[in-house]
């Protein structure tokens, strides 16, 4: 048999296999809608996302993995065929912090897939307001960076909203140098947003010693700004970089290996356990000597693994914080529920931001 004959055998058979998966997704999708069908005749009015089905979907996917696919390619396939059926069942909508192009769009497509109706917005707080007003499902904001550390905003604006964290996810950020030149001659500025800037810090330092560096509202607004301007550059996204027809000059140029940021799902309810949950608390008690430890004792008790603190000005009163903690557990699980009750005895203040899916690994 010859190459070509061979080759021409090879591609018959993809054709064939190409086939066969077209007819399994549509299946799919019409199960699918027999699921939506279903749940309206039984009365079911809301949205019909459910992240602790979806995490269990992904997490059997990855499991029954043979390969040569690595998980986090399979679980984008299966994430984007799930994001198109419940798009049949209904148009999910969601916020996230724009324009498009930053990197809370990307989390926000990695999170929902490309079948959802995607909503840009200018600030963390219009994001917030959009789902609070129920104008969308499900709101994606940054909530830390591992470089960086916390973004304020996202956690004061928890102070004043009846929102729930339904989900978490983990991006990792790969910075990139973009500009309409083909080289690091004559760059007189460089613009991102602070993070951005903050992150390549060392890189710039060394590189782009004499330029200057703008802090603006977004890594996508820095790309569109060098698109305009020859002797200007952006720190931004591979995504900001195409959008806005500029050239990668250096890839990866952030500070350190590893730099990575979470996002936040805002929606309206909890979802139910998965056995792989985290669940997000803000919490207070009178400025006293002990006070804190008193607070943090159940945890310990219970057997809890506590995964972050932090605490933030409550704007009730000089020199009174609250402190948003992170901890392991679903609170419908009993010894979460039994922490968390002999807390609120203790705290002058505490609320259940949400129990959520951990972000997969």
């Amino acid at each position: 048999m010859s190459e070509e004959t061979n080759l021409e055998s090879v591609r018959a058979r993809i054709d064939a296999l190409d086939d066969q998966i077209l007819t399994l997704i549509n299946e799919r999708a019409r199960t699918a809608q027999e699921v939506a069908r279903i749940k309206r005749e039984a009365g079911e009015v809301g949205d019909f996302y459910r992240p602790a089905r979806e995490v269990s979907v992904l997490k059997r996917i990855r499991a029954n993995n043979p390969g040569p696919l690595n998980d986090e390619d399979v679980s984008r396939l299966f994430r984007e065929i799930m994001s198109a059926c419940l798009a049949l069942q209904q148009p999910l909508k969601v916020s996230f912090l724009g324009p498009e192009g930053t990197y809370t769009h990307e989390a926000a497509v990695k999170q929902f897939g490309h079948g959802a109706e995607m909503l840009p917005l200018e600030s963390i707080d219009s994001v917030f307001r959009e789902v609070e007003a129920g104008t969308v499902h499900y709101g994606i904001v940054p909530v830390e960076n591992s470089t960086e550390g916390v973004v304020t905003h996202t956690l004061d604006r928890f102070l004043i909203s009846p929102l729930q964290i339904v989900g978490e996810l983990d991006l990792a950020i790969h910075h990139n140098l973009c500009a309409l030149g083909e080289d690091l001659e004559g760059i007189a500025r460089v613009y991102s947003h602070q993070q951005g800037l903050s992150q390549c810090r060392r890189w710039l330092d060394v590189h782009l010693p004499r330029a200057e560096r703008i802090d603006v509202s977004s890594t996508a607004e820095a790309a569109r700004r060098a698109g305009q301007q020859r002797d200007s550059a952006a720190v931004a996204s591979d995504a900001a970089a195409e959008r806005y027809g500029l050239n990668v000059l250096k890839d990866n140029i952030q500070d350190g290996a590893v730099n990575t940021t979470r996002f936040l799902v805002l929606g309206h309810q909890s979802p139910p356990p998965t056995g792989e949950d985290k669940t997000s608390i803000v919490v207070s008690r009178d400025n006293k000597p002990g006070g804190l430890a008193g607070l943090l004792a159940p945890l310990a008790r219970y057997g809890l693994n506590m995964t972050r603190i932090e605490s933030r000005p409550s704007r009730q009163g000089r020199w009174q914080y609250v402190f948003f903690i992170d901890l392991l557990g679903h609170v419908e699980e009993p010894n979460v529920k039994r922490a968390l009750d002999e807390m609120q005895q203790l705290a002058s203040l505490l609320r259940i931001l949400g129990s959520y899916p951990r972000a997969a690994d």
